[in-house]
């Protein structure tokens, strides 16, 4: 039972990392004109990073509890460290370079986030196997 809540977490963090990056942000970004597109990310994203480091947090206590400490567990603890730097320490610097105007800057640092993204995708899907 334990085991398959820590799946359905899995599979919700994942759903939600999906809709956000092929959904969420297109749409903004097509139908929002640049300022406000760029208020409402700054709003959402510290929602999307908090809601899926608590979902992942969860996940991290039914391995405990079940005593899952391979692979898995291992995962899941880079996913958490990934989804707290993204939320406190990059999107901070991404929204700084934005405002200072610092595009090269922005450019590189907005691709880590992506690459982060796509990363912790990639966790969760081996988590999922």
């Amino acid at each position: 039972m334990v085991d398959q809540i820590s799946i359905y977490l899995i599979s919700m963090i994942l759903g939600i990392m999906l809709f956000f990056s092929f959904v969420i942000a297109p749409v903004v970004f097509t139908t929002l004109d640049e300022q406000n597109a760029r208020k409402f990310i700054r709003r959402i994203f510290p929602f999307y990073y908090n809601v899926n480091l608590g979902l992942s947090f969860f996940v991290l206590l039914t391995f405990l509890f079940l005593r899952k400490l391979g692979i898995d567990f291992y995962l899941i603890i880079a996913t958490i460290i990934l989804f707290a730097a993204s939320n406190y320490l990059l999107m901070p610097l991404i929204n700084k370079y934005r405002d200072e105007k610092e595009d090269k800057k922005f450019k590189y640092s907005h691709f880590l986030s992506v690459v982060i993204n796509f990363i912790q995708m990639i966790f969760l899907v081996l988590l999922l196997i």
